[in-house]
């Protein structure tokens, strides 16, 4: 009866919804229950971005700001840093950060603070839904045990279940409302609640039969990824050392139509979710004694491709006569992938810390990235002219924004390293070109 209750609250669009966490996820999913009918209410630990929010001020690139201000005047929409409104709402979604700490293990303390919230405020006839990517059994090993302590039953006085996130930033294509969304509740009413906010929010849900299930098919996608693009740089280097352009190769084999699918090397792997989910899942498997070879190995060669840029560098500058320390180094991009403001785990910064070590002198231009802090300094994007350019004795493309003019980069730069291909389609009458 309970069940039904709540279904028909969010049938009807009656459901008030809470987001923990409004960042790259939760705030998009904000917007989007908000445009789906549902009165949400965000709640995030950081004060600045609950003020802009209520004043109708986004931060978030791939939200529509006109939007976001239209459901904030209305009223549909609205931020907090208060916890006890949940005693007023029947949906709870959690998406906040689990990055990795210091020794590379999984740092979940964001859910934990999230869930021993819920818990304080848990009542009956309510739902919630862990978005963060975590390890699988995080939902019934970290969150069920923690609400049954109050004497309320799961399936039957509230429910929970896992969903999750696959929001990528800058994506046109593909946004929350056409990306199906994979569900598993630790009941089969769970799965059925959950999936009936979603079905309001998104064009198709894919019930799976647990949270466990959705949490490895989290892991699972992006460790696909991750070993593809750790097979991209390994063919790279390898198309080195046999004289061979790497690019000219897998655009060669993409004409293949079945059985391949292209993936490209860099300077390493960027954003929160692809360095950072293999890492989650052989965390958990090393507590089970298995080895996660294939990630292991992934790992291996894509965190070391920062070091293999910076070689690329030292041999090109050879080449011209010149040593690596003193040389003006212009580092274009430092965002994790094109056009986007994003520079959690980008590896170009990685790439400007192990020049700068080696004695350049580094400057930075990004039209997405203002500033930066790099080792207790900040630093500042610079112009994009063709002074600056030709001032430099290297340039080295770690970020392929569009909105960078690579004809420019190419007339007025000496020696380029480009990281990306961006330079593919540009006549270099000046620029010496070396490329991944």
């Amino acid at each position: 009866m309970k069940h039904n209750e709540l279904l028909h609250k969010i049938d009807t669009l009656q459901a008030k919804i809470a987001v923990i966490g409004l960042g790259y996820v939760g705030l998009p999913l904000v917007v989007g229950l908000a445009r789906a009918g549902f009165r949400v209410i965000g709640i995030e630990v950081d004060p600045n971005k609950v003020d802009k929010i209520n004043r109708g001020e986004n931060y978030i690139g791939d939200v529509n700001p006109d939007e976001l201000r239209r459901f904030v005047d209305e009223g549909c929409l609205t931020a907090t840093t208060d916890f006890s409104v949940l005693n007023e709402i029947d949906v709870v979604i959690i998406c906040v950060p689990t990055p990795l700490n210091k020794t590379g293990d999984p740092d979940i303390s964001a859910i934990v603070g999230a869930r021993d919230e819920v818990v304080k405020y848990l009542h009956v006839q309510q739902l919630i839904i862990l978005e963060s990517t975590s390890y699988p059994g995080t939902v019934n090993e970290l969150i069920l045990p923690s609400l049954t302590e109050s004497g309320l039953k799961a399936g039957t006085d509230f429910f929970l279940a896992f969903s999750p996130e696959r929001v990528d930033p800058n994506n046109r294509v593909y946004t929350v409302e056409n990306t199906p969304k994979v569900v598993g509740g630790v009941t089969a009413a769970c799965t059925e609640t959950a999936a009936a906010v979603y079905g309001k929010l998104v064009d198709h849900v894919v019930p799976v039969s647990s949270p466990a299930t959705a949490e490895m098919v989290k892991l699972l996608e992006n460790t696909f990824r991750s070993i593809n693009i750790g097979l991209a740089n390994e063919v790279a280097i390898m198309c080195r050392i046999l004289g061979l352009d790497v690019w000219e190769v897998i655009e060669a084999a993409a004409t293949k139509p079945f059985g391949f699918m292209p993936f490209y090397p860099g300077p390493g792997l960027g954003g929160h979710c692809i360095p950072v989910d293999p890492s989650y899942l052989s965390w958990k498997l090393r507590a089970l004694k298995y080895r996660t070879r294939f990630i292991d190995l992934a790992t291996e060669i894509n965190s070391t491709m920062p070091e293999y840029v910076v070689q690329l560098v030292i041999s090109a500058l050879n080449d011209e006569g010149k040593a690596l320390k003193g040389a003006k180094a212009l580092l274009l991009g430092v965002a994790y992938k094109p056009d986007v403001d994003d520079i959690r785990e980008s590896p170009a910064l990685d790439v400007m810390q192990l020049l700068a070590k080696a004695g350049a002198e580094i400057i930075y231009h990004d039209p997405w990235v203002p500033t930066i802090s790099q080792d207790g300094d900040v630093l500042k994007s610079v112009e994009f002219n063709p002074g600056c350019i030709g001032d430099m004795d290297v340039v080295v493309i770690l970020t392929d924004h569009s909105d960078v003019d690579y004809e420019t980069v190419c007339s007025n730069a000496r020696l380029i390293i480009d990281t990306r291909n961006a330079t593919k389609d540009v006549l270099s009458p000046n620029a010496r070109i070396v490329k991944i």
